[in-house]
């Protein structure tokens, strides 16, 4: 050691600086929260278990006879956490900004509904409105079975393919997406470079990713998502290859291993962070995004404050990008996450109070506007308020309509067919959902 007068917390402190770490990926790498490192590093927490020790010298890479000689405090003090009110919202919004954005109207969540006839209470789901035959036979038999396409594909064509794939998403219009995808995956790994044919199929498999996430098979989510990281690796571009890490943590997610889900988008994000080849604009965009599709996954698992650390570091990538570019396209999406966040940690009266700072019609595409009412509906079902939930729920079939296919939603629907005397038109939009009632 080279500092014999330096404390436990002011040497882990200079450790982790000299490997251009933060805070957060450290707390990571020793398996706690951000808040309990940075107690740590500013000698208010004692660390007294050997096994934690041990871990702490690994990943510092000091030997352990030296971390334990360093001095620490006497016990723990006593301290207060600085807490939010829960009508905080992102900490990239001012004070000013938050007054304005209070002000305005929360959008009106329903349109009238007819009344339906009475029907049995037994429900069933009906099979996904959106077919993905076509892709899993790509996937399980390759491009043997794809039609060929009318004209020769070119680098060009392959381009614009990219484009309406992301428009078609953006628009909800997944059967049109569903229908079209094996084809353009196959014309893309036709023409161009190497390179450029792994990084357009490895764009078209995200894609892929997130038409599987919304339809609810999570056999062609992993699939897809392997595919997706394979050919990114072997584009080469690091904003790609950060985009395939968070459809493969998303994978692991719905498979139900939430520590690793965690793990693989907080050390992509932190190794994007230290990637110069691209712009910084970018690096924070995708990192904000990694950030709070880890904050959702933490909070899936009730890390309370783990999840709330990742949001804020989420938002704060978000807010940095947002001044760089002058766009809000990467705030309103942590905004998204950060509602969710609430409602996976059972806050739904934090996530209402959220939700009334975020005008919907300033959201720039229907998917977006529908994830946004869909994750109102599950707080005020959460919240017990079942007239609420069903008016948010019109509001998403409104914004985009494919949207109500979603298990969540028929999970929400069925649900609310318990209240049907109360909520007239929910059988019919139970029917509409994809829901059997017999």
């Amino acid at each position: 050691m080279e500092d014999g007068s330096k404390s436990f917390g002011a040497f882990v402190s200079l450790r982790r600086s000299m490997l251009g770490w933060t805070q957060l990926r450290l707390a990571i790498e020793v398996g706690r929260s951000e808040d309990w490192m940075s107690l740590v590093e500013r000698d208010l927490q004692q660390v007294k278990d050997l096994t934690l020790l041990r871990r702490i010298a690994e990943v510092l890479g000091v030997d352990l006879s030296e971390l334990i000689a360093l001095p620490q405090p006497a016990s723990d003090r006593v301290r207060s956490r600085s807490r939010k009110p829960a009508s905080a919202t992102l900490t990239s919004t001012s004070a000013n900004e938050e007054d304005d954005v209070r002000r305005r109207p929360f959008m009106a969540l329903a349109a009238a509904a007819l009344l339906a006839p009475a029907v049995g209470q037994q429900t069933a789901y009906a099979d996904s409105a959106v077919p993905l035959a076509g892709l899993e036979d790509l996937l399980l038999y390759g491009t043997g079975r794809v039609p060929a396409p009318r004209r020769e594909p070119t680098v060009e064509s392959v381009a614009t393919s990219l484009v309406r794939s992301r428009s078609e998403f953006k628009a909800a219009q997944y059967d049109t997406l569903a229908g079209a995808l094996p084809g353009r995956i196959t014309a893309a790994q036709s023409v161009g470079t190497a390179e450029e044919r792994a990084r357009n199929v490895a764009q078209l498999y995200n894609i892929a990713v997130r038409l599987c996430i919304k339809v609810g098979d999570n056999n062609l989510v992993a699939v897809t998502a392997d595919r997706a990281l394979t050919a990114a690796r072997l584009g080469g571009d690091p904003l790609v290859i950060a985009e395939a890490q968070r459809m493969v943590s998303s994978s692991w997610r719905r498979q139900g291993n939430l520590a690793r889900a965690t793990d693989i988008v907080v050390v992509a994000a932190e190794g994007l962070l230290a990637d110069t080849s691209v712009s910084e604009a970018a690096r924070l965009t995708v990192r904000g995004d990694l950030y709070a599709t880890a904050a959702y996954t933490a909070a899936k698992t009730g890390d309370r404050p783990y999840a709330h650390a990742l949001i804020r570091e989420a938002a704060n990538s978000a807010a940095a990008a947002g001044r760089v570019t002058g766009l809000a396209d990467g705030v309103q999406s942590v905004a998204l996450h950060e509602l969710s966040v609430h409602y996976e940690l059972g806050d739904a009266g934090r996530a209402i109070a959220l939700a009334r700072t975020i005008d919907p019609t300033m959201l720039p595409t229907a998917e977006r506007q529908a994830r946004f009412f869909i994750d109102v509906a599950r707080a005020f079902d959460q919240w017990g308020k079942p007239e609420q939930c069903f008016k948010a729920l019109l509001a998403a079939e409104e914004a985009a309509p494919q949207e109500i296919h979603r298990g969540a939603v028929r999970g929400l629907a069925s649900g609310l067919l318990r209240h049907d005397r109360k909520l007239p038109g929910v059988r019919d939009f139970a029917a509409r959902a994809g829901i059997r009632i017999v």
